[in-house]
């Protein structure tokens, strides 16, 4: 599986993979339904995923090689990201060591198959559960 097809996995299920996503080491932005952002990473013997509000991302113009105007734009493209100085709402670990016994840096060394059955175990902590209420 690569990024593309993760893209594709999310969009069916109502989420949104953003530019910055990397497959190696796993590193992933999605934003979801509610226009708020995951951040899941897989490093060393952790896997985190971090949520955060939509403001957390910001825009960064890379400059042109050169920015003549003549062979190449002034300015660059746009990169969406996640700022520097985002502080996350919530935070959920899985604990490799303590759960699958890992030793070093199994984490990280996941490829994005491996990686996204965590990511998964992970997103339900993000968003509220729904609790029926019965009216008399």
């Amino acid at each position: 599986m690569n990024l593309s097809a993760l893209a594709d996995l999310l969009v069916s299920r109502g989420l949104r993979l953003l530019p910055g996503s990397h497959a190696v080491p796993v590193e992933l932005l999605v934003q979801l339904p509610d226009a708020t952002i995951a951040r899941f990473t897989a490093r060393g013997t952790t896997l985190r995923l971090r949520h955060y509000s939509p403001a957390a991302l910001t825009s960064m113009v890379i400059a042109a090689e050169c920015g003549c105007g003549d062979h190449h734009p002034k300015t660059g493209p746009d990169r969406v990201a996640l700022s520097a100085f985002a502080t996350p709402l919530s935070e959920h670990v899985l604990d490799g060591e303590l759960v699958f016994g890992w030793t070093s840096h199994e984490a990280g060394s996941l490829r994005l198959p491996d990686a996204l059955p965590h990511f998964f175990t992970l997103l339900p902590l993000l968003t509220p559960s729904r609790t029926l209420i019965s009216v008399a």
